[in-house]
C-alpha cells in the first residue's frame, strides 16, 4: 500500500535571522538529496544522532529515512533552494508515544531550523493521535536539550545510562502558544529589518533612456543612500554616472537588496541568480503579474515560491518600493522622487499607483516618516510582517495602513491589538462597500459584510478612519500630541460662527464641549494665551481646540508662539485650526528634530470639523486602551472533552462532510440552557404538548425563514381553547409546511436578541450580536467580536450594536439582565473557539428579562475542518 503524501504538511517558514525555508514531508525521491545532506554534516552532528561514528548511510538505511507512512512514521525535512539542510521525524513507539530526533545541518545551525520543525512535527503528531514525544539525548548534546526544553510543552527529563531520556507533552499550553508567537515575531520583524536595512543595493533592469529601473536608481542616489549602489544593465558600462554591471553575479562585492525592474517573463531567472549570489531581499516593481490575470497570477506565485524556497522575502510584484530615513541608511528605493524627511510615522500602502500621492501628501503636511513600503501585489511581504517590525522599531511612534485587502485577518487582528496597546495602528481600508479584493493581490475575499470589519478593528484598536485625509489627521495627532484622558473639550476661538460649527462637531462625534470662550476678531496673542492657559488649565478639561482665523492677515507668528508656549508640557493633547491652514506649521512646532517636528508640535486642520473629528478618533482610542481586559475568564467551566465527542458523533452519524444538528446538547456543555421546543403537527398535539410543559405556552414557528416575519409567534396562551386557536391562526397563516412548536412562555417583558457565530475563512469564529425585532433585522443591526470574548469584551459588544439603549431602560422599555446576557455571549464564545467544526451557530431568539436570559431556540451547522484555522497551526507564511 502506498502511503498517502499529507500535502497540507507542507509549509514556508520565516527563520529566526529573517530568511526562509521550506519544510515538507520527506519523500522516496529525497534519497540523494538525503546522502548529499548526510554528508555535509560534521563528525560531532553525526555523534550526537547515532551516538557514535557513521561515515556514511548505506542504501538500506537512506531507503528506511526517507520512506514513511506518514501516520506511525513521520518525518518532515527544510529545504533552502534545492538542498536539504534539516530533518526531524517520529516513530511511534506505544499508545500515544513517539521517539523522535532531528539533525541540522552544522552551517544552518542556530537559525531556528529545529525549533520550526519541532512545531510542525508536534501539529502532525496530535494529527493522529500522540500525546507525548520522547527522546535521548547525549548529556552534551545541549543543542537538542535546549531546543525541546524551550519549546516551552511540559517536559521531563531523566538520567540513565550515560543517556538523557526527555519526554514532551505534545498539549499546547499558553507557554507553548506564547514560544511560538514570540518566535514568530522575532523571525518576521528580523526579515523586514533586512529589507529596510541594506548594506547594499542592485537595480536590476535599468536603461539610459529613463524607465522604471533609471528612476529607481536615481532615487537612491539622489537620497544619499549609505552602502553601495549596483546598476545591472546587460550592456552599459555605466548608468547615471555609476558603474554598471552585466549581471548580479559579475558584481564584486555583497548585494544585500536587488530591485528588480526587468520585464516580467525574466524575473524568475533574475530571481535564482539572486540567490546564487547571496541577495537576502527582493523588490519587484515590474508589473505584468496577477494584476494582469490568471496566466501573470501563476508568474507570480512561482516568484514567491522560488524567492522563499532561496531564503528571500519579496516586497511586491507591481509595487512602489520601499524607504527607510534613518539617517544611518539613507534608502529610497521607490519610484516617488519626494520621500518625506525623518519622523516617527512607519506607513504602509499596498496601492503602488497611489504610494506617490500619500508620500507627497505626508510631506505636504510637514510630517515625517520612520520607513515606507508599498506592497503592491502583496505577493509575501504584507501588512502583518510590518507590524512586527514597527512593534519594535524605536524610530516607529504611530503606524499608519493603506490596506486593499487583508492575507491573514485573524492575525493581523491579532497582532494589532498587541501593538495598538502601546503604538496607535490608523488604518483606511478601500472596497467596503463590495468587500472585494483587487486584481492580483493574494489575499481571500472576506466573508463578513463591512460592518464586522469595522467592529473587529475597533476590538483589535485599530483606528478606521473612512478616507486619506481622516488618516493623515489622525496621524499628525497621535504623532506629536499626548492622547486624551476623556471627551471634555475646551474651545478658544476668535469666531463666533466657526466656534459654533466645533460645538455641533463635538455633539455629533459623542464629545463634551465646554462653552466656547470667544475672544473676538481683533483677539492677538496675549489674549489668546490667556484663554488657552486657563483652558488647558482646568481640571474638566481634557482636550482644547483653539481656532485662530483673523479677518485680516499679521499678527499670526505672534499669536502661533503664545499658543505653543502655553499649551506646552501641560500634558493634555492641543489642536487649532490656524489660518485655516492643514499640517504640521513651522509656527506652531515646539522645535525641530531634523526635519520632523518635536512632540508638543499643534497639528492645524482646515476647518475646526476635522480638527474635532480627530480628536474624537485619539478619544475613542485612549478609552480602548484605558478599558482593555487583563484576560479571558476562568475555562474550566466548559467540558471540551464531552462537547467534541459530541461533535464527533454527529458528523460520523452524517458522514464526515457537514451535518444541522439542535445544538441543544453542546451549549448544555458550555452551561447554556435551551428551553425544550416539542414540534406538532395538529391542534391536538398542541394542547398536549401545553399540559407537559405547563401553561402558559407559546405557539412559534421555528422553521429559520418564518422565524424572521412578524407575527408568527403567539404569547401567554394559559387555556386549551387559546392554543387550539392559536395553531389554527398561525397553520392557516404560514401554511401546513411551516413546522409549529409549543414552548412554556418565558417571562416578561423581554427584549428578543440573536446571537450567532460564524467560522469565517478569514477571520475565523466569530460572534454576533443584535436584536431580534424585524427592524433591527431589516437595518443589519448587528455588531461583532473574534472569538473567544472576555467579559469586558462581551460587553463591548452588547453596546455596539445601535438599539442597545432598549437593554438598558430606555424608550419605555423595562431595564433587563444585560450582565447575563454578556455572561452568554462569553459562553457562546468559549464554544466557537474550542470547537473548530462548528461552523455556523445561531440562538434565536434569545429574550432578556428583567431577571435573566432565556434561550428559545438553537442550531448548529458542523463541518470537518480541512486545516488549521486562521492564525492556527504551526508557524508558516501564507501557501502560494
Amino acid at each position: 500500500m502506498v502511503a498517502h503524501y499529507p500535502a497540507h504538511w507542507e509549509a514556508d517558514v520565516v527563520l529566526a535571522d529573517g530568511g526562509t525555508a521550506h519544510v515538507r514531508p520527506i519523500r522516496p525521491a529525497d534519497a540523494d538529496r538525503m546522502r548529499a545532506f548526510y554528508a555535509r554534516l560534521s563528525d560531532e552532528s553525526i555523534y550526537f544522532r547515532f551516538f557514535g561514528p557513521r561515515p556514511e548511510l548505506s542504501d538500506r538505511e537512506v531507503t528506511r529515512f526517507t520512506t514513511v507512512d506518514y501516520v506511525d512514521r513521520v518525518a518532515l525535512i527544510a529545504l533552502i533552494g534545492m538542498e536539504m539542510v534539516a530533518v526531524i521525524r517520529y516513530d511511534r513507539s506505544g499508545p500515544g508515544e513517539a521517539e523522535v530526533a532531528f539533525l541540522v545541518e552544522d552551517a544552518h545551525q542556530g537559525r531556528g531550523v529545529a525549533s520550526v520543525l519541532l512545531e510542525h512535527l508536534a501539529a502532525t503528531a496530535r494529527e493522529h493521535g500522540i500525546q507525548r514525544f520522547v527522546a535521548d539525548v547525549l548529556p552534551a548534546n545541549r543543542r537538542m536539550t535546549g531546543v525541546l526544553r524551550q519549546a516551552g510543552y511540559t517536559a521531563d527529563s531523566r538520567f540513565a545510562d550515560g543517556v538523557v531520556r526527555m519526554t514532551l507533552d505534545l498539549t499546547p499550553t499558553e507557554t507553548s502558544q506564547e514560544v511560538t508567537l514570540s518566535r514568530e515575531h522575532r523571525a518576521e520583524a528580523r526579515s523586514i529589518e533586512r529589507l529596510l536595512n541594506p548594506g547594499s543595493v542592485a537595480v536590476i533592469g535599468v536603461s539610459r533612456a529613463g524607465g522604471v529601473g533609471q528612476t529607481v536608481l536615481r532615487n537612491l542616489l539622489a537620497a544619499d543612500f549609505a552602502g553601495p549602489v549596483y546598476p545591472v544593465h546587460r550592456e552599459a558600462k555605466a548608468v547615471a554616472a555609476v558603474r554598471a554591471y552585466p549581471n548580479v553575479s559579475a558584481i564584486d562585492g555583497e548585494v544585500d537588496l536587488a530591485v528588480l525592474a526587468v520585464p516580467a517573463a525574466g524575473v524568475i531567472d533574475v530571481v535564482k541568480e539572486c540567490a546564487e549570489k547571496g541577495v537576502r531581499g527582493l523588490i519587484v516593481v515590474s508589473s505584468g503579474f496577477g494584476e494582469t490575470g490568471p496566466e501573470g497570477r501563476a508568474r507570480q506565485d512561482e516568484l514567491v515560491r522560488i524567492a522563499r524556497a532561496y531564503g528571500l522575502r519579496v516586497v511586491g510584484p507591481n509595487c512602489l518600493g520601499i524607504a527607510n530615513t534613518d539617517p544611518a541608511v539613507r534608502l529610497n528605493a521607490t519610484l516617488a522622487a519626494t520621500v518625506p524627511g525623518r519622523g516617527k510615522v512607519g506607513f504602509f500602502s499596498q496601492s503602488g499607483a497611489l504610494g506617490t500621492a500619500l508620500l507627497q501628501r505626508v510631506a505636504q503636511r510637514g510630517m515625517g516618516i520612520s520607513s515606507f513600503v508599498s506592497a503592491g501585489n502583496r505577493a509575501d511581504v504584507s501588512g502583518n510582517d510590518l507590524l512586527q517590525y514597527w512593534e519594535e522599531d524605536p524610530a516607529t511612534e504611530v503606524i499608519l495602513l493603506y490596506l486593499e485587502s487583508l492575507g491573514n485577518p485573524r492575525k493581523f487582528t491579532r497582532l494589532a491589538r498587541r501593538i495598538a496597546r502601546k503604538k496607535p495602528i490608523v488604518a483606511v481600508k478601500s472596497g467596503g462597500t463590495t468587500q472585494g479584493v483587487p486584481t492580483g493581490h493574494a489575499a481571500p475575499v472576506l466573508g463578513l459584510p463591512d460592518t464586522a470589519l469595522s467592529s473587529l478593528f475597533e476590538q483589535a484598536g485599530v483606528i478606521r478612519v473612512d478616507d486619506l485625509v481622516q488618516l493623515f489627521d489622525v496621524a499628525q495627532l497621535l504623532a506629536y500630541q499626548p492622547l486624551p484622558k476623556g471627551p471634555r473639550v475646551g474651545l478658544v476661538s476668535n469666531s463666533d460662527a466657526l466656534a459654533l460649527l466645533a460645538v455641533d462637531a463635538c455633539v455629533a462625534a459623542g464629545l463634551s464641549p465646554l462653552p466656547p470662550v470667544n475672544l473676538g476678531a481683533g483677539a492677538g496673542a496675549a489674549e489668546f494665551g490667556t484663554a488657552v492657559a486657563e483652558a488647558v488649565g482646568r481640571d474638566d478639561v481634557d482636550a482644547a481646540v483653539v481656532v485662530y482665523m483673523p479677518p485680516i492677515p499679521g499678527g499670526g507668528q505672534e499669536v502661533a508662539g503664545e499658543i505653543v508656549r502655553v499649551a506646552g508640557g501641560c500634558g493634555k493633547p492641543v489642536l487649532a485650526t490656524f489660518e485655516g491652514r492643514r499640517g504640521m506649521l513651522a509656527e506652531l512646532r515646539t522645535g525641530m528634530k531634523g526635519p520632523d517636528p518635536a512632540p508638543g508640535s499643534i497639528p492645524s486642520y482646515a476647518a475646526p470639523e476635522e480638527a474635532v473629528r480627530a480628536l474624537a478618533y485619539a478619544v475613542r482610542h485612549a478609552r480602548w486602551r484605558d478599558g482593555l481586559p487583563d484576560g479571558h475568564a476562568d475555562r474550566e467551566a466548559a467540558d471540551t472533552r464531552a462537547a467534541r465527542e459530541l461533535v464527533r458523533e454527529a458528523l460520523a452519524e452524517a458522514g464526515g462532510v457537514e451535518v444541522e444538528i439542535d445544538a441543544t446538547r453542546l451549549l448544555a456543555e458550555y452551561g447554556v440552557e435551551v428551553w425544550p421546543a416539542v414540534p406538532v403537527a395538529s391542534a391536538d398535539e398542541a394542547v398536549a404538548a401545553a399540559e407537559r410543559l405547563g401553561r402558559p405556552v407559546a405557539v412559534r414557528a421555528v422553521d429559520e425563514e418564518a422565524v424572521r416575519r412578524a407575527g408568527t409567534v403567539r404569547l401567554g396562551l394559559s387555556d386549551p381553547a387559546g392554543v387550539r386557536q392559536a395553531f389554527a391562526d398561525l397553520a392557516g397563516q404560514l401554511g401546513a409546511h411551516t413546522t409549529l412548536a409549543v414552548q412554556r412562555m418565558a417571562p416578561q417583558p423581554a427584549v428578543p436578541t440573536v446571537v450567532s457565530v460564524v467560522d469565517d475563512p478569514g477571520f475565523g469564529p466569530v460572534v454576533s450580536f443584535g436584536l431580534g425585532e424585524v427592524a433591527a433585522r431589516l437595518l443589519g443591526d448587528r455588531a461583532y467580536r473574534l472569538a473567544p470574548l472576555s467579559p469586558d469584551e462581551a460587553a463591548s459588544l452588547v453596546r455596539s450594536v445601535r438599539a442597545a439603549p432598549l437593554l438598558f431602560g430606555e424608550y419605555g422599555y423595562p431595564p433587563v439582565a444585560v450582565t447575563a446576557l454578556e455572561g452568554l455571549l462569553v459562553q457562546v464564545g468559549r464554544l466557537a473557539d474550542d470547537l473548530p467544526e462548528v461552523a455556523r451557530l445561531d440562538l434565536d431568539p434569545v429574550l432578556v428579562g428583567e431577571s435573566g436570559v432565556v434561550v428559545l431556540g438553537a442550531r448548529a451547522v458542523l463541518r470537518s475542518p480541512e486545516g488549521p484555522r486562521p492564525d492556527g497551526g504551526p508557524r508558516g507564511l501564507r501557501p502560494v
